[in-house]
């Protein structure tokens, strides 16, 4: 909560965050840079999740005391605006949108849970809306080139934007809470039994006939491939 009332990314002002130089109000010029403090933050996220992106470990990250942060970054939501951002960069897209728009979605879909993996902080720091800055406006710019060739309107475009960046974000923490516990064979074991007696009670017939299914691949990849094709080959461009 922020001392004006408002919690989480309402509280930050997108004006002098983006388009204001990042410079420090006031006194000599430290030893240190806003990339400096991002860059430190995205680490210690990287390594040990949100939880440990504190101020005063950052301050210590990059040697300077806890004030002279403010400057930069008055809060944490501030940070993570910035952090959100930093990362962004990484989702450079040379080759121009092909004109196969679903197919250009899709490519764009797997960039971002590549980069979500890679920073297993994002699905949370973009549960709340966020405020894109420069490099995610340049990522943004090129899935609304992709999706020119579809007819749909401005509006309509920056939703499917939102829906496919949420499919990501929910899979890939789905993905990461999956493979925390994937490594417990007894806990795998105990839910397949589970199943097959729910399956054989005979007051669940949908889901016995559902389970009797051949079964598909379920390696991450295959699985994210298949959710993702149905979602895009789905998409009503109306």
């Amino acid at each position: 909560m922020s001392s004006d009332g408002k919690s989480g990314a309402e509280s930050v002002d997108p004006e002098p965050l983006w388009l204001r130089p990042a410079e420090p109000r006031r006194g000599r010029r430290p030893s240190f840079s806003r990339e400096a403090i991002t860059a430190a933050a995205v680490t210690l996220a990287d390594s040990e999740g949100l939880d440990a992106v504190t101020m005063r470990r950052v301050a210590a990250e990059v040697g300077a005391g806890v004030m002279s942060l403010y400057s930069y970054a008055p809060d944490k939501e501030t940070l993570l605006e910035l952090m959100v951002d930093h990362v962004s960069g990484e989702l450079t897209v040379t080759n121009p949108p092909s004109g196969d728009w679903r197919a250009d979605l899709k490519t764009v879909a797997r960039l971002q849970r590549a980069h979500m993996l890679r920073h297993p902080w994002l699905p949370v720091a973009l549960s709340t809306r966020r405020v894109p800055g420069p490099n995610t406006l340049a990522f943004l710019e090129h899935v609304l080139a992709v999706l020119r060739p579809t007819g749909l309107d401005g509006a309509a475009k920056l939703e499917v934007f939102a829906q496919i960046t949420a499919f990501v974000a929910g899979h890939v923490a789905h993905e990461i809470a999956q493979a925390a516990v994937s490594g417990s064979p007894d806990r795998a074991a105990a839910e397949a039994r589970y199943l097959a007696a729910v399956a054989a009670d005979g007051r669940h017939p949908e889901l016995a006939e559902a389970l009797s299914a051949p079964g598909r691949p379920l390696t991450p990849d295959a699985t994210f491939t298949r959710f993702l094709n149905r979602l895009i080959d789905g998409l009503d461009t109306d």
